[in-house]
């Protein structure tokens, strides 16, 4: 447990990287084995994620970026998070590989919701992936960037997301060594425990 505190302490939104650098075959693996092994409700898995490293689709992406254009260029590789947008898509999914309880529960809880609550739920559970792909990279001294920041309408066209819908990107590398946002050179804020955390 300590552990992982130290790792929260010391993880950062890096801001500049070393374009030296690139992240090793056997890491960029390792990851996206722990991307396939994200947990979601009920199993529901309604994602695919696009690992990018080659440069000129990682330029072209970077150029539908907006202000996250040169952490991108500057990064080993991209990680581009998309969620289903087909719900026909998604059920044939769960149909096929799921447990019947699991199906019987999309069909009963979730189906009967208007179309938008659906999809919300279902990015919802991209999200989650999010957050441990975070941690998996710190565990691993590998440094990110989350970003919304990103054009989707570009993004979807560039990567050809049929049925899919990219909903944010992750860049990830090494830090430069005069990255100021990193927590040696500009200290984390966080509001204080007492008001965030409650005990009850």
């Amino acid at each position: 447990m300590s552990n992982f505190l130290e790792l929260a302490e010391n993880r950062y939104t890096t801001k500049h990287y070393d374009d030296s650098r690139k992240v090793s075959d056997a890491d960029i693996q390792a990851l996206k084995e722990i991307l396939r092994l994200s947990p979601s409700s009920i199993n529901s898995q309604p994602w695919r994620f696009y690992v990018v490293s080659d440069d000129k689709i990682k330029a072209e992406l970077a150029d539908a970026s907006y202000f996250n254009k040169n952490k991108i260029l500057n990064s080993s590789h991209l990680v581009v998070f998309c969620v289903v947008d087909d719900l026909n898509l998604f059920e044939d999914q769960i149909t096929k590989n799921y447990p019947e309880a699991t199906v019987a529960y999309y069909k009963q809880n979730v189906k009967l919701q208007p179309e938008a609550n659906i999809k919300n739920w279902l990015s919802r559970q991209v999200y989650l992936s999010l957050g441990f792909f975070l941690s998996a990279c710190a565990s691993m001294n590998i440094d990110s960037t989350p970003m919304e920041g990103i054009d989707l309408n570009a993004y979807s066209a560039i990567l050809k997301t049929d049925g899919f819908k990219p909903l944010f990107a992750v860049s990830i590398g090494y830090r430069a060594e005069d990255d100021s946002n990193q927590p040696s050179v500009t200290p984390k804020q966080r509001l204080k425990l007492d008001d965030v955390v409650y005990s009850i």
